[in-house]
């Protein structure tokens, strides 16, 4: 239907002009307050900056990733290795740069499998309400009892260990999140006119809920997916931390924690630089998702 378009209802005798649906911000709009916002825009340019690295990786990186030389281990970060190399005589500055495609990777597939799954379930059970709530709601219950890396290493276990499953078992495991971030904005939303005017003009369950509703949910889902991404790099990190998730030589962050914690003491470097690449990283998704909430939360925004 078209924007601002009003449909007629008459009940009990009176009748009622109502809105279709609410009225919108537009993205110029939007634009411009993201602009205004330090924290969106330094957030943006690391990510971008990591994304830049990510897709260039092959012509970035001054050495193969995977090449071993024992003749090269351990040296400390030098003019012809910045950050040094590790125990098999790779250079991590190389391993990095090739890691920020599997934490870019890994960050939005685990979330782009949380917000299919946990969007769908979260709007079935908030709109249908009953049975059906009460089951979205024990089984989000259910999930959210268990620590997230906890039941991620379960899922892992049960799917073996490897990159790809790991990104499914994070996805996994924050679903929860957002089904109830949706199925609480769908219980505040389906009551409204908006809502009841569709229902009144013959419009399907199907169509209401992702024609008229799930727009409505879209500021919220776009800030939770945003700050997610960070959220699922460190989870994806710490299962292959543990050998549940990218397996030797591939060059992940996690991964390359592991091969350092031995070598703390003498080889400080090979654990140092891929935790901060992490932290950089999650930081700057963090960033750039405070800074969305305040231009797309109308309350933040004094609206």
């Amino acid at each position: 239907m078209a924007k601002g378009e009003q449909v007629e209802i008459k009940a009990l005798g009176q009748t009622r002009i109502v809105p279709v649906q609410r009225k919108a911000v537009s993205a110029p709009s939007l634009w411009r307050r993201l602009l205004r916002s330090k924290s969106a825009i330094i957030g943006l340019v690391i990510i971008l900056g990591i994304t830049f690295v990510a897709v260039f990786a092959a012509q970035i990186a001054p050495y193969d990733p995977i090449k071993q030389s024992f003749i090269r281990q351990l040296r400390p970060p030098s003019a012809s290795f910045p950050l040094g190399t590790d125990e098999f005589g790779r250079d991590i500055l190389s391993r990095i740069i090739h890691g920020a495609r599997w934490a870019l990777l890994a960050g939005i597939l685990a979330d782009s499998i949380a917000l299919v799954l946990g969007v769908t379930i979260g709007l079935i059970g908030g709109y249908y309400g009953g049975r059906v709530d009460a089951l979205v709601v024990w089984f989000t219950d259910v999930m959210l009892a268990f620590p997230y890396l906890l039941l991620a290493m379960i899922v892992v276990a049960i799917f073996g260990p490897g990159i790809r499953n790991a990104m499914i078992a994070i996805g996994i495991v924050y679903m929860p999140q957002y089904a109830r971030l949706v199925r609480g904005t769908v219980l505040s939303l389906k009551e409204k006119e908006f809502v009841e005017a569709a229902r009144a003009i013959g419009a399907s369950s199907f169509r209401i809920m992702f024609r008229h509703i799930l727009p409505n949910c879209v500021a919220p889902i776009i800030v939770m997916a945003t700050l997610a991404v960070g959220w699922a790099i460190v989870q994806t990190a710490g299962l292959s931390f543990l050998g549940l998730g990218a397996q030797h030589p591939m060059p992940e962050w996690g991964a390359m924690l592991a091969g350092g914690r031995n070598y703390m003491l003498s080889a400080w470097w090979i654990a140092t630089f891929p935790g901060l690449a992490i932290v950089v990283t999650v930081i700057g998704f963090n960033l750039l998702g405070d800074g969305l909430r305040d231009v797309l939360d109308p309350y933040l925004r004094g609206r």
